[in-house]
């Protein structure tokens, strides 16, 4: 037996930047390549961002300019600049920063002098640029190294700060940014800090109606009542209640979109569970109260405390050092406001008390097989027959968990290849047994009824919604053709019909798979186009050998390993205001059979007919 030697030499010292690159998820959460909103491109913008807003919560400045061009990003705000003699150490010194002094930042969402490092630790290029009456100093960096510090010099420039970086390809890979994910980061400062202009490669985001214009923005229809905004000292909430299935949260602490909630958004919906059942006088069921309902709740706390560094979950117990708990505050809040706005508005008291009504007859016609169907699904033994379950699971505190990822498949031998494949650690697998049934139209008892749903539920753990959802990633793998593009409609049929919530917050991906395989004795690429299949014939010479894959049972597990793992291509399933999830299906999955049809041979005709003639 050997044994493993441990003394001095074995304890090491690692500098900010060596140890923030060596554990980038610490700082950032997940790395990405920019196809996830939560990927840690978007998160090193918005710890730029978290600064820059906070200067313009402390009354400097009235406007930030963003620009993303290419790989390269410029945050440029109006505040009152870096002091000069402190700026490397605010952006190189670990535990450096203002907000350490509560009178200068009362109510910031950065506390601990870490974000602005991580985005220059983690940046190929990192430029600090500090304006100080009709002072400017320079300093630009390389992976967190001063590659050249500037002589402090006199400017005619605004006062305020302008941060330059570019994400470390070699921490990244080869990334990009999606406007639209960058829209909606940056569209949520605005919301929550009305008066606020910020100008993003053209566009300009402005708010004067707060979180009542943040909803306006994420729903596709008018609510079944007017928007409900209620605003306080240090908090505001706006609500109200729709026709779809599930609950559709935004909260946010000090201007902080909390993704993962925490003790703000959980005592804010049972605040509102309280009230409205004292308001009726009825002890109805939280569910049927929450049931359709869509709202955001914003609250500023003193020295927050949340789960990470990447502030998705508050943690906080107290409003400030002296000031009540976050439930109690929330609770008297919600208690004498919303109560007094349903007394002071009949109309949309009876409006509400009708859906609740509704949702309670819904909930009840099924309520009689919810049991057998959850007895089915532990008779079935999900880990063992359907389900190949990986070790860590997304609703955990741990941001590595933001990589936890789970492959809907069909087919016994494409099952096997990614199971094989897969990393146990984060990846989970679930095989369904042939086409889904086209659930369009139909309520949610078919869920409980079929047995592919409701184990498909089971196994992402959805049923009450997607707080407790087990994988951040919900992979459709199916194969490239007609029968494959079948089952991945009537997977996102099922999805947006029931669980709208998993593609408008962005779990919900396609997994791209390579088309072809162009090897010579030496080398051997994948590609996912035409094109690339073209560059590979280029770069290997003369007579490579040629694969076309047709589907996803063709492909070894020794080759599969190549396409799930860190390279791995993943098309997020989106949704913008402008797409009506009725709309959608209805065209897809409803009645116009022949209209459909066309639509989807006319494209997959043209798709495979580009690739025969490239072949």
């Amino acid at each position: 037996m050997s044994v493993v030697g441990y003394s001095e030499e074995h304890i090491k010292t690692l500098e900010w930047r060596e140890h923030i690159r060596l554990r980038p998820g610490m700082y950032i959460g997940k790395l990405g390549d920019g196809s996830s909103q939560d990927d840690g491109i978007y998160v090193l913008l918005k710890e730029v961002m978290d600064n820059a807003v906070d200067e313009y919560m402390m009354g400097f400045g009235k406007k930030i300019d963003v620009s993303i061009i290419g790989k390269e990003v410029r945050v440029r705000d109006y505040g009152r600049g870096i002091p000069l003699g402190k700026v490397i150490d605010a952006v190189a010194k670990m535990n450096t920063g203002a907000k350490y002094d509560s009178k200068a930042f009362k109510k910031s969402v950065g506390l601990n002098g870490v974000g602005v490092k991580a985005v220059n630790a983690l940046s190929s290029k990192f430029v600090i640029r500090s304006i100080r009456d009709g002072q400017i100093k320079v300093t630009e960096f390389e992976h967190g190294n001063i590659l050249k510090d500037h002589p402090q010099k006199t400017t005619n420039e605004e006062n305020g700060v302008e941060v330059i970086f570019q994400p470390d390809e070699g921490m990244f890979g080869n990334y990009f940014y999606i406007s639209e994910y960058v829209d909606n980061l940056l569209k949520n400062y605005v919301y929550l800090n009305s008066g606020l202009v910020i100008n993003f490669n053209g566009n300009k985001f402005f708010s004067r109606n707060g979180l009542v214009d943040l909803l306006n923005e994420n729903m596709s229809k008018e609510g079944l009542y007017p928007l409900i905004h209620l605003t306080g000292e240090d908090i505001e909430i706006a609500l109200t209640h729709g026709l779809q299935y599930g609950e559709d949260y935004y909260s946010f602490v000090n201007g902080q979109h909390t993704t993962q909630g925490g003790t703000h958004l959980s005592s804010f919906k049972e605040a509102v569970i309280k009230t409205i059942k004292e308001f009726y006088k009825k002890d109805y069921d939280p569910a049927d109260v929450r049931s359709s309902i869509i709202a955001a709740v914003s609250v500023k706390i003193e020295e927050p405390i949340f789960e990470s560094q990447t502030k998705t979950k508050l943690g906080s117990k107290d409003m400030g050092p002296e000031g009540p708990s976050v439930r109690t505050f929330i609770m008297d809040f919600i208690k004498k406001h919303l109560d007094d706005y349903l007394h002071k508005n009949p109309d949309t008291a009876e409006i509400l008390l009708k859906k609740i009504q509704d949702s309670e007859k819904e909930r009840k016609a099924i309520s009689s097989i919810q049991k057998l169907a959850r007895e089915r699904a532990k008779k079935v033994s999900l880990h063992n027959k359907k389900l190949r379950d990986c070790r860590i699971h997304y609703n955990t505190n741990d941001a590595d968990k933001l990589d936890s990822t789970i492959f809907i498949t069909e087919g016994d031998s494409a099952s096997g290849s990614i199971t094989k494949s897969r990393n146990v650690e984060t990846q989970a697998v679930f095989s369904l047994r042939g086409k889904p049934l086209n659930s369009f139209g139909l309520t949610k008892k078919i869920v409980y009824e079929n047995e592919e749903f409701n184990l498909l539920q089971a196994a992402l753990n959805i049923e009450d919604g997607i707080e407790n959802l087990r994988y951040n990633n919900v992979v459709v793998a199916t194969d490239a053709d007609v029968d494959g593009m079948h089952i991945r409609l009537l997977l996102l049929t099922f999805f947006l019909q029931f669980f709208p919530d998993l593609v408008r917050k962005g779990h919900v991906y396609i997994l791209q798979t390579p088309l072809f395989r162009v090897r010579n004795k030496k080398e051997t690429r994948y590609c996912y186009s035409p094109e690339e299949k073209n560059k590979a014939i280029a770069a290997l010479g003369p007579n490579p050998e040629i694969t076309r894959f047709k589907g996803l049972g063709e492909i070894s597990p020794d080759e599969f390993i190549h396409f799930i793992g860190k390279d791995m291509r993943l098309e997020p399933v989106r949704m913008r205001k402008t797409d009506t999830v009725n709309g959608y299906l209805e065209f897809y999955m409803g009645k116009n059979t022949p209209e459909r049809q066309d639509f989807i041979i006319d494209n997959l005709r043209i798709e495979e007919d580009k690739i025969e003639e490239e072949i």
